[in-house]
Parts: C-alpha cells; structure tokens; sequence
C-alpha cells in the first residue's frame, strides 16, 4: 500500500505517537497489522504512569482483537514481546488527568512478525498498483486536485495497512492538478490515460466520487458515494451516508473511505477489478526511412571533432520504500551515481509508505536495472517501471568445525 499525499496531510490526519516503552517506532500503516478503535480507562499515581499504562493495556487488547481477526481466536503475548511487535500507537482521542488516562487508541503491530507469531502469511494478495483520483461534487462544483477540498484529505486520512489495494495516491501538488482534474474522467482516449498512468507507475485508475448535498444551513448533510473503476469510470458500488450537520462532515467522508476500500477489495476478489487490457495495449512503432545514397551511421562533425550519435534517453520510473526523509535522499544520491543517469528525482513523496522517483537514463533501462543490483539494491519489473529495495545481506557462513587431533 502506498500512501503519497502531503506529508501536512498525513500528519493532520491522526497523531501517530512513538512508543516509550520498549524499542519500538512509529511508522506508517502501509507495512503494519493495524487494530483500531481500542479504548482504555487506566488510573495511575501520575498523569505520565496512567498514559503510560493505558498504552500497555492498548497493546494487550488490541493483539487480541488481532488474533481474534486473523485466527479466529483471541491471544496473548508477554508485555515484553509486544514491545518488540508494535509499531506506533494511533491517538483517535484522549482525556488525560492528573492521575488517569481515557482514550480510544489504534495500535500499528509490524506486518512480518506478528503473521509469522500468528501462523499466517505477512503478505495478503494485493492488487495491481491502481491510482487514485478522488471526484468530489459540492455546491455545483466538481474538483479533484485543482484545489484542496475535504474528500482529498478524507483519502490522505486513510491508513491502508489492513487492505489488499495497492493505492498510489498522489501528493495533489506540482503537476497533479494538471494531469488529473475532473475533466480528466471525461477522456475515453486510451493513449492519454496510459501516459497518466506510466507517470505515476500504475496499472490501472481508481475513480472514488462524493456528491454532498445539504439540506439547508447548518442542516443535514447527505454524501452520496460512488466507487468508479477504470477510464470509463466504470461503477463497482454505490451508497448514501446522512450526518446531522456539516460539523460530521469528515466522519462521514472517513466512513465513505472505508465503504469504497471494502467495495473495492470485495470487486478484487470476485476478479472484477482487473487493469484495462487495452491500457496496456502499445502501438507499434514506425521504423524512419533512411534518406537514399547516404550511409544511416555517417558521423556527426563539430568544429573538427566527430562526435558519435549519443543514446536515446529513457524515462524510467522507480518505485522504492521511504521510511524517512534519510531514506529519500541515500536512495536519490545512489541512483544518480550510476553512470548515463542524467536526473533523478523523488515525483510523488510517501513517507513511511512507497514513494516513485523519475530516473532520466541515457541507454537501455534494463543496463540500469542491472547497474542498480551492483550496487546493492534489489530490482523487480520491467520495462520502464521498476521497484527498488535494498537487498537482504546474507548471514556470516557458519564457522568451520577443527580438525580432529
């Protein structure tokens, strides 16, 4: 799951608290279990003690109730061991008093080792990479990402650790808005929507819609939900949420989010959500015809040199995992140290999540696939879309036993 808006966005969507018990960090939901909605009620001699032990009691109930989801039964694990499991605490709210704490908590458990403690596979079958583009109509309106608007933060809200879509959701800022605003739905070209799609090294488009309608000022406010698939937006599933006034309207786009991801991890599958056959349709090209009685080889002269015709350039795009801004930076300056690369630059940003780079490289991009496994990394794909991650280094080798005396 790849999570790339804002990182204002998704830092205004929830407090994800590092843990202070414990060596454990606060990462995103992208490559953790995440269990939410945990309340705890827990007295203590301090307001830090009481935080401190409504957190344990949190990571105690919250494997449980994981447990429970992927087994079947609920579970328990030593307070030591947990430690080491979770990830991040997800504050969705808290009272906190001088010696008690009350809070509605989600807890973020690393996706590997809780399934291996658990028995069950740490990687679900995900779905093709699919791009988001959020429709949202309001007041006569349509938009996506010409301007900031509710149903865009409702998606950077989000967390995908739990769902088997492969979400790229853009960050709505450089070329976002020109690439994909509302008009864009509207093309039934398919070569257009392919040189969207490659930009951002999806497969397919995932088209999310909200109409909201309010009843009157300060009055109801209805969302009507619709999940489109595809270039011709074709619809998997569609729904009406009522809330009692415009203070619910994020509720209600939150819960909308979390309808539309059921819709479409239920359409996936049934084998309904497949990538377009005719988006990865490419029309042959046309060989130039050489000019007659001149060689197609003959150099090119400048000021008495003879310069070699140089290589085409290619535009690749890599995709590859950035925890931290460190992350984004080592995997930049590694991949412009390769030789014929003539820029690398991060195009669509997701801490914590999966984040695509843009590699301009003068040659073939299989010789740079090539050239970044030298170089320590681990390549997958093909053609001009790669993912990127850093290989797992062996083991030492086991120590030679002595010869008998």
């Amino acid at each position: 799951m790849r999570a790339l808006f804002s990182r204002i966005a998704m830092i205004a969507a929830c407090a994800v608290m590092p843990l202070a018990i414990g060596a454990s960090r606060a990462q995103d939901g992208s490559g953790s279990f995440e269990v939410s909605g945990v309340t705890v009620d827990v007295s203590g001699s301090s307001a830090d003690a009481a935080r401190t032990g409504g957190w344990r009691l949190a990571q105690r109930k919250g494997w449980s109730m994981l447990s429970q989801r992927l087994t079947g039964k609920a579970g328990s694990l030593p307070d030591s061991t947990l430690d080491s499991l979770v990830t991040g605490i997800v504050v969705e709210n808290e009272e906190i008093g001088p010696g008690r704490y009350i809070a509605r908590l989600g807890v973020l458990f690393n996706r590997n080792r809780a399934a291996e403690i658990l028995g069950v596979s740490g990687f679900l079958t995900r779905s093709p990479p699919l791009l988001v583009l959020p429709l949202m109509r309001s007041g006569g309106v349509v938009t996506t990402f010409e301007r900031d608007n509710e149903w865009v933060d409702a998606w950077a809200r989000f967390r995908t650790g739990n769902t088997t879509i492969d979400y790229i959701r853009p960050a709505g800022n450089g070329p976002d808005a020109l690439l994909m605003n509302a008009g864009l739905t509207g093309r039934p070209g398919r070569g257009w929507w392919r040189n969207v799609l490659d930009q951002y090294g999806a497969s397919d488009v995932l088209i999310p819609q909200v109409a909201l309608y309010r009843q009157w000022p300060g009055g109801p406010v209805i969302g009507v939900f619709r999940a489109g698939h595809g270039p011709d937006n074709r619809e998997l599933a569609r729904f009406s949420l009522r809330v009692a006034n415009a203070d619910g309207v994020d509720a209600l786009l939150d819960t909308g989010v979390r309808r539309l991801d059921e819709a479409y991890q239920s359409a996936l599958r049934g084998g309904i959500l497949r990538p377009d056959p005719l988006l990865e349709f490419v029309p042959p090209s046309v060989e130039p015809t050489p000019t007659p009685g001149l060689p197609d080889d003959i150099p090119v002269i400048e000021g008495g040199d003879t310069m070699l015709p140089s290589a085409p350039v290619a535009s690749v795009t890599l995709q590859f995992e950035t925890p931290g801004v460190a992350a984004v930076n080592a995997a930049e300056a590694s991949v412009r140290a390769i030789p014929n690369v003539r820029s690398a630059v991060t195009s669509s940003l997701a801490l914590g999540g999966t984040s695509l780079m843009r590699v301009e490289f003068a040659g073939d991009p299989a010789v740079l696939a090539v050239a970044l496994e030298s170089r320590g990394w681990r390549v997958e794909g093909s053609g001009n879309v790669y993912r990127i991650g850093r290989a797992i280094p062996a083991g030492p080798a086991p120590a030679e036993a002595p010869p008998p005396q």
